[in-house]
C-alpha cells in the first residue's frame, strides 16, 4: 500500500467521524464518531511510521497500544453514560449539559 492509499483512508475515516460527532445530538453516537476520528489519526500514523521504515515493528506495537487505549476509553465512556441513563434517564448530549452541579 501506498502513503496515498493511507493518507486517504484516515481523511475518509476522519470526515466521517467529524460528521458523525457534529450532526449528532446522542451521546452513543458522538463516542462513535470520535473514536472514527481517533481511528483516522492512528491509520494516518501508522501509514506515515510505514513508510518511514517499513522494516520495524515499532510503529505496529504503538498502533496496538494505541487500539487498546481507546478501546479501553470507549468501554469506560460507554459505562458512564450506561450509568447516567439508568440514573436520570438522559440519552442525549443536551440533556447532559443540564446536570452540572
Amino acid at each position: 500500500m501506498t502513503l496515498q492509499a493511507f493518507l486517504l483512508l484516515a481523511a475518509a475515516l476522519f470526515s466521517v467521524g467529524l460528521y458523525g460527532a457534529l450532526s449528532q445530538r446522542s451521546i452513543v453516537m458522538l463516542m462513535m464518531g470520535l473514536e472514527l476520528m481517533i481511528n483516522g489519526i492512528v491509520a494516518a500514523a501508522a501509514g506515515f511510521w510505514h513508510q518511514v521504515s517499513p522494516g520495524a515493528a515499532d510503529g505496529q506495537v504503538l498502533v496496538l497500544v494505541a487500539i487498546t487505549v481507546m478501546a479501553l476509553e470507549m468501554a469506560m465512556g460507554f459505562a458512564v453514560v450506561t450509568a447516567l441513563f439508568r440514573a436520570r434517564d438522559v440519552d442525549m448530549a443536551d440533556d447532559a449539559g443540564d446536570l452540572k452541579g
